[in-house]
Order: structure tokens, then sequence, then C-alpha cells
């Protein structure tokens, strides 16, 4: 079928971005206050912790952490709708030809600035940040990854996301083991579980070993997203 090229380009796109989201959660985990970027289930458990054990420290990081990730989102939203809504009022149809539409590719470019201004904070600090440095990168790196989720909504992916992993997990399960049930997406739905496992494994290997070299992994998987995002597609009805 001439919709498949797409949606193994889709899946690939989910893999990458997992992939990149498993990295950042690592270095925000290890390096940004011990709370994660992508994950705010864990960041809301964690501040509850904080205020049981009246920890300020760890409090106040998740609490930048959650607040920079919903900005991200808020911003990625206004970005997408408003793109998508001058180029429909342009062309009537938009971004049917591509993998993705027009306006889900300006959302991730915004991602791709905060991810680069990351980078250079990161580089900055000699990927030790403390201080208003920390929380700085902490927020800049929420933002990123909320932008990312926001964006995600809108690129049709199925059953699974790329920075909140638990439902995938259970839809990936369930589907495995109910009787009578088929796999649909079951592949797309075990790429991205590998993809965050992998991203959090070599994110950690470079923390411990080479912590420069840490924001080439998210930059490396949003650059490979947005290269798959341009591949033409044979069928513009998909």
């Amino acid at each position: 079928m001439k919709s498949r090229p797409r949606e193994q380009i889709l899946t690939l796109i989910a893999i990458a971005l997992t992939f990149g989201s498993g990295a950042n959660d690592v270095a925000s985990f290890t390096r940004l206050g011990g709370v994660f970027t992508s994950v705010m289930t864990g960041n809301i458990v964690l501040w509850g912790l904080a205020t049981a054990e009246r920890s300020v420290e760890l409090a106040t990081h998740t609490a930048v952490s959650i607040a920079g990730y919903i900005a991200g989102v808020a911003l990625s939203t206004w970005v997408a709708h408003g793109f998508k809504a001058v180029s429909q009022g342009k062309d009537g149809e938009e971004g049917r030809a591509s993998v993705l539409p027009g306006h889900v590719n300006w959302a991730l470019s915004g991602e791709l600035i905060l991810l680069a201004g990351f980078t250079v904070g990161w580089e900055i600090t000699g990927a030790r940040p403390v201080g208003w440095a920390q929380f700085c990168l902490l927020g800049v790196l929420a933002a990123a990854m909320g932008m990312q989720s926001a964006a995600v909504n809108e690129m049709g992916l199925t059953s699974v996301s790329t920075t909140f992993l638990t439902g995938t997990l259970t839809g990936l399960v369930s589907s495995l083991v109910g009787p009578g049930k088929d796999t649909p997406h079951g592949l797309r739905r075990f790429g991205v579980l590998i993809g965050l496992a992998a991203g959090a494994l070599l994110c950690g290997l470079l923390v411990a070993t080479a912590a420069d070299l840490v924001p080439i992994l998210p930059l490396g998987a949003l650059l490979t997203t947005l290269a798959l995002a341009a591949a033409p597609l044979g069928d513009p009805e998909r």
C-alpha cells in the first residue's frame, strides 16, 4: 500500500525522538538536580517527596522542570496552530504531500533552537552547571521536551508517545497477551521503548566518560527527525 512508506517513516521518527528523550532525562537527572525533563509524572512524585522531606532544593528543581515543560507545550501549540492557520489560509490544504505537516516542522524547529541553546550553556558550564545556570538549563531542556510532546500530538502517531511511555508499554503488553487480540503498531511501540532505553544508556555512558558530548545525542536525534520529515512521499493523498 502507498501509505506504508509514510507509516514506516513515522515509526523511525517516533524512535528517534524517544531516543532523544531518554538522553535528556539522564542528563537532567544526573547533572540538573535529580529531576526529569520529559516524565512529568515522575516529577510530580518527586515534588510530593520533596514536600514530605521539606527539601527546598528538590522542590525547586521539580517546579522549574514542570514550569518549563508547560511553557514548552504552550509555545509549541501556539507556533503549530499559528503556522497551520496561515498555511490553510493560503493553500486550503497544508502539508498533505509531506511526512509531517508544515506546522509540525515549525514546532520541531523551535525545539531545535532550544536544544541548541541548551548545548551552548552546557558547554560553557563545563557540563557541570550549578546555581542559576543549572536552573536555566533545566528550564530550557524541559521546555524543549514540552515542545516535542505537543508537536507529536499533531503528527498523527498512533498509540505511542515520545516522552511518557507507560501507556505505550501497557498497550504493547496487553496486545501481546490478550486472547484473540492482534498487535497493531506493535513494532512502533516496541521501537520507541528500545529507543528510550538506548538513549538513556548512551547518555549514561557519556556522562561517565565524556560529559561534554552529551548534547550531541538529543541534537542528533532531532536532526535525524527533521531529515526523515523531509523525505519525499510518492502518494500526496497520505
